[in-house]
């Protein structure tokens, strides 16, 4: 009597039979196999926006690195080679120092003053039980705002210099008379109404990465803390303010980006897109509205390009040195 014969099991996969180990190594290569149809459907859908970067974004930056080399005056066009010489002219013009010394002013005020009232504001809002997504959205409404938008209205609603304007309506209650905020140089009042439009614009913003940071804080910390009698003041600075040291430092170098950055509350309250209208037009004007006015009006495009790569290389300066003097990035033990 004969017997069954016994199905033959695979060296490599104990108890499976041969012929389904055979089955599967075929499958597992067309499993495997590029999907070509997807590829190119990706590559379809996605060539657009590459090719838009390339060409209006890299292609831009590289050409207008070369320009800066060049003596493109009222031409884009390359070929007339003059080193450094756009580097040097800027280096050597007195406007442009004097742009470069105030933006770096500025920067010095308006970054500490905006850091100190976005923590103050996210501590306020953090502590608040009832109605906090409220006020953190009210807070938030000015970024969304934009500069140009919120220019025309400190210009002509708030500090519009007739009598019957707001800042002057609330002077007048204390003995103050009408006052030209933005036609003053001595003393400089206009620097009030650029404080006042950076503050309303970007404290709300700030404000909320803060109040990000201090719900990452644990619970528990507090608790802790407050067994060991640390209340007020002191749980503020000996807990919360190291707790968020990471957030803090992005925040400031954030700000201090956005300050080399300042463009357009400048050029729209003094100029109004066109020529001065201002006593100060002349008197405040940061690199970018400097350079504004040798690329796009003066169409010194050799000029203006060497300035906005050093204008760059001073934000990549201070920016990795305050990244290296805060320890940014680095892996904490």
């Amino acid at each position: 009597m004969g017997t069954a014969p016994r199905a033959t099991l695979s060296p490599t996969r104990p108890g499976r039979p041969a012929d389904q180990s055979r089955d599967a190594a075929p499958a597992a290569t067309r499993r495997r196999r590029t999907d070509w149809r997807t590829v190119g459907a990706f590559a379809l859908l996605s060539a657009p926006i590459l090719v838009g970067i390339g060409i209006f974004k890299y292609f831009a930056i590289v050409w207008s690195f070369l320009l800066s080399f060049s003596k493109a005056d009222r031409t884009i066009a390359l070929g007339d080679w003059v080193g450094f010489a756009n580097y040097h002219q800027l280096l050597a013009d007195p406007e442009f120092r004097k742009s470069l010394t105030q933006i770096l002013l500025f920067t010095l005020f308006i970054v500490p003053v905006t850091f100190v009232g976005s923590l103050g504001l996210a501590l306020m809002v953090h502590r608040i039980r009832r109605g906090r997504a409220l006020f953190r959205t009210s807070f938030l409404i000015p970024a969304a705002v934009s500069y140009v938008a919120a220019s025309l209205v400190w210009k002509m609603c708030l500090f519009n210099g007739v009598p019957g304007g707001v800042a002057n309506t609330i002077g007048a209650w204390f003995g103050m008379d009408a006052t030209p905020w933005l036609q003053t140089q001595s003393p400089p009042l206009y620097w009030v109404v650029i404080v006042t439009l950076r503050l309303w614009l970007q404290v709300g913003f700030f404000m909320v990465l803060f109040l990000a940071g201090l719900q990452g804080i644990p619970r528990e910390i507090y608790e802790a803390a407050s067994l060991d009698g640390a209340t007020g003041w002191r749980l503020t600075r000996r807990i919360t303010l190291p707790m968020l040291r990471n957030t803090s430092v992005a925040v400031l170098m954030l700000l201090f980006i956005a300050a080399f950055q300042a463009f357009d509350e400048f050029y729209n309250l003094f100029t109004g897109g066109g020529g001065a209208t201002s006593g100060a037009a002349t008197a405040v004007r940061p690199p970018l509205v400097y350079l504004y006015g040798k690329a796009m009006q003066d169409q010194n495009y050799g000029l203006g390009s060497a300035g906005a790569f050093m204008v760059t290389a001073l934000i990549v300066a201070v920016t990795l040195i305050q990244g290296r003097i805060t320890g940014f990035g680095k892996n904490e033990e």
